[in-house]
C-alpha cells in the first residue's frame, strides 16, 4: 500500500496574462529520475512541462489539454512495479501503464485543481470548472468499466476484525468501512454507505498509529540506541516481535486479527520455489533472505543473550522475525507527521485494505496538521456492499 513513499513532484497552477497554465515537473529526488526521464524525453516531454491554456479554450480544447497532462502524470506517478513489468496495454500514450497508475494520475490532476483556490477572473474559474467536470468523467468512466461486484462469504468469520473495527472507533477512529470476507479476495474493507471521490473513508488518529514513538517508550531502547548504524525500521520489527505477545499491549487487538503466516516470497513454500526455477524473482527472494539471515545472525542472538530479560530467546527466533519482516514489508505504510517527518508506520484497520488491481483509495500519507488524523479518502465512487477498498 505505500505508494506514498515517492517524492513529490512540482506540480502547480500559475496566472498567466491570458489565461493559466500548468506546470507538471518530475522531482530530482525521485528513486526512478533517470528512467522517468528517459521515458518523458522518449515521448516529446521534458522533465518540466507547461501546459498552457487561455480564456477562450472550449471543451474540445480543454480535453487535448487534459491528454497532454495525463500522459505527462501517468509517467511522474509510475511506481518500481509498474517500471519494472512495462506498459499492461501496449506503447500507446493514450493507454494507461496500469489501473493503479491510471487511478493516481487522475486524483493528482483533480487535487491539483482543487488546491488551486487564487483565481480571480471567471474565465479561469469556468476552465478549471470544465477541467474538473472532465476529470470526474473520466474517473466515472473508469469505474464503471473496472467495476467488481464484490460478495461476501459468510461462511468466515471475522468477529476479531470486528472486535479492531470497535477497539478503533473506542480510540476515536471514524470510518465509513467494515472488514469482512469477499469471496475470491479474503479478508478487506466494504463500504458502509456510498461514497463519492474525495470522501473521507476512514480517519485514523495519530494516537492509534504504530511508529517509533512507541520503541522509544519501551524498555528496548535504551539497548537498542547504543547499536550503532541501527534504523528505526529495524528497532520497530525487534518492539513487534516482543509486542506481539505482550497481553496487556493496547495493540493486542490488532496483533489478533494478524495471520499466523503471510504470504510473500519469504515464505514460498517448495512448489512455489520450483515453479519460479531459473527466474529472476527466485533469485531476488534468494538474497533477500540470505540478507535477512545474515541480519538477524548478527543482531538478535547477541541481544538475547546479553539482555535476556528483555530479548526473551523464545520470542526472538528465526520463524518470529521472518514473520515480522513480513509483516512490515506488507502491511507498512509510509506517513508524513505533522513535523514534517517521514515515518514507516503500521496502521490498524487501515492495514485490512487490499491491494487491488482496481483501487478505490490511493492517497494515505499525509497527517492533517488540524486534527491531528489520517484521513483516507476515496479516489473513485463507491457504492454501499459494492466494492473492496484497496
Amino acid at each position: 500500500m505505500d505508494n506514498n513513499n515517492k517524492p513529490c513532484s512540482f506540480n502547480k497552477i500559475i496566472k498567466t496574462s491570458d489565461g493559466c497554465e500548468i506546470v507538471l515537473e518530475l522531482s530530482k529526488n525521485d528513486p526512478f529520475f533517470d528512467k522517468k526521464k528517459n521515458l518523458l524525453h522518449s515521448k516529446g516531454f521534458d522533465i518540466r512541462e507547461q501546459v498552457q491554456f487561455n480564456r477562450s479554450s472550449c471543451p474540445d480544447a480543454i480535453a487535448t489539454i487534459l491528454e497532454r497532462i495525463l500522459q505527462i502524470a501517468r509517467i511522474i506517478h509510475l511506481e518500481e512495479v509498474e517500471l519494472y513489468f512495462g506498459k499492461v496495454n501496449g506503447c500507446s500514450l493514450f493507454e494507461y501503464w496500469s489501473p493503479k497508475n491510471e487511478v493516481e494520475t487522475l486524483n493528482s490532476v483533480l487535487s491539483l485543481i482543487n488546491s488551486y483556490s487564487s483565481c480571480e477572473r471567471q474565465n479561469e474559474v469556468n476552465f478549471l470548472q470544465t477541467l474538473q467536470d472532465e476529470v470526474f468523467r473520466r474517473i466515472q468512466e473508469f469505474t464503471d468499466k473496472n467495476k467488481v461486484e464484490s460478495r461476501i462469504d459468510k461462511s468466515c468469520s471475522c468477529d476479531k476484525e470486528k472486535c479492531l473495527v470497535k477497539w478503533g472507533e473506542s480510540n476515536g477512529v471514524k470510518t465509513s468501512l467494515k472488514i469482512a470476507c469477499v469471496e475470491g479476495a479474503g479478508r478487506g474493507a466494504i463500504a458502509t454507505k456510498d461514497l463519492k471521490v474525495g470522501d473521507i473513508a476512514l480517519e485514523i488518529p495519530v494516537s492509534t498509529i504504530i511508529s517509533e514513538e512507541h520503541v522509544h517508550k519501551s524498555d528496548m531502547h535504551h539497548i537498542l540506541e547504543k547499536i550503532e548504524g541501527l534504523t528505526s525500521e529495524t528497532m520497530l520489527l525487534l518492539w513487534s516481535m516482543k509486542e506481539r505477545h505482550n497481553c496487556t499491549s493496547k495493540f493486542k487487538i490488532y496483533f489478533d486479527t494478524l495471520p499466523e503466516e503471510f504470504k510473500t516470497g519469504l515464505s514460498f513454500g517448495v512448489d512455489a520455489i520450483m515453479a519460479l526455477d531459473g527466474t529472476l524473482l527466485l533469485e531476488e527472494i534468494i538474497q533477500a533472505k540470505e540478507h535477512l539471515r545474515v541480519q538477524y545472525d548478527e543482531l538478535v542472538p547477541p541481544l538475547c543473550k546479553n539482555y535476556p530479560d528483555v530479548f526473551l530467546p523464545e520470542l526472538y527466533t528465526w520463524e518470529q522475525f521472518l514473520w515480522a519482516c513480513e509483516l512490515w514489508y506488507s502491511n507498512s505504510m509510509k506517513v508524513m507527521f505533522a513535523d514534517g517527518k517521514l515515518r514507516t508506520c503500521l496502521i490498524p484497520i487501515a492495514g485490512f485494505l487490499n491491494h487491488s488491481l482496481y483501487p478505490h483509495i490511493v492517497h494515505y500519507g499525509k497527517v492533517d496538521s488540524a486534527t491531528n488524523t489520517l484521513k483516507v479518502p476515496t479516489c473513485t465512487a463507491l457504492l454501499f456492499w459494492r466494492a473492496m477498498l484497496s
